[in-house]
């Protein structure tokens, strides 16, 4: 254990060694190249920001508008006629949307069920079967600058709710 202690602090320090290492070698400008990734860096920040921050907004207004609990009032009955926990419903619709709110919610549901409890399994479960749907997708879409992604958003939430519903399904089975 020590010793991957060790090689995890020393792994980055080495890696830019070398290739300072190799960048001397090969006779490059160090510097110049560093300010050219720094620039490009910049530029896809600068591409990437407004399209966080309308996410990050809505998302805010999602959490805090009370929005939320009507959606998830909808979706318990049909939960409950699939033997879907309820318990698991914030962090099944948030998981989509924020990857920070669904761990916010995760956590939540760890301390008040237990990590070993079948709602903790089923909470853990979809945190590693599901992504941060439209937040990868506005960024990614937003980087290469497609607009229409309605097909994308759709498969890619499809997707989401498979997860979903086959970690409750494997979950049930398992446990």
């Amino acid at each position: 254990m020590k010793l991957i202690f060790f090689l995890s602090n020393i792994i980055i320090p080495i890696i830019v060694l070398i290739i300072l290492i190799c960048a001397l070698k090969e006779k490059k400008e160090i510097f110049d190249i560093f300010l050219e990734g720094v620039k490009e860096g910049i530029k896809i920040t600068y591409n990437v920001f407004p399209t966080l921050l309308g996410l990050f907004v809505a998302i805010g207004a999602l959490r805090y508008s009370g929005i939320l609990d009507i959606i998830i009032g909808f979706i318990i009955p049909i939960c409950k006629w699939l033997k879907i926990p309820s318990e698991i419903m914030p962090l099944a619709v948030l998981r989509p949307i924020s990857g920070s709110a669904s761990i916010a919610v995760a956590t939540d549901i760890m301390k008040n069920y237990g990590v070993d409890s079948k709602i903790g399994r089923i909470a853990a479960t979809i945190m590693g079967s599901t992504e941060t749907t439209l937040y990868t997708i506005a960024i990614y879409t937003s980087c290469i600058k497609i607009k229409k992604t309605e097909h994308i958003i759709i498969a890619a939430l499809c997707a989401d709710i498979i997860g979903i519903v086959t970690s409750v399904i494997v979950c049930n089975f398992i446990f």
